[in-house]
């Protein structure tokens, strides 16, 4: 399989990860978060840092990262 979330996590920019984890970090991770993330990338022409989408799939269905909270 692909990357874990923790692993792909360690690959971004700390600075971002922090910005857009801040005050939840207590939580796991949101599908927004994470897409909040990947359209920098894009916006940086850092793409290559993006998770695929069966790694996507992969965190959500196992629990890594959430869709959505109640």
């Amino acid at each position: 399989m692909g990357r874990s979330y923790a692993e792909w996590e360690a690959q971004q920019d700390k600075a971002l990860v922090a910005k857009v984890r801040a005050g939840d970090e207590a939580n796991k991770p949101l599908l927004n978060q994470v897409n909040w993330i990947w359209v920098q990338n894009l916006m940086n022409q850092k793409a290559d840092l993006n998770p695929s989408s069966a790694e996507l799939l992969d965190w959500v269905t196992s629990g890594q990262i959430e869709a959505m909270r109640k």
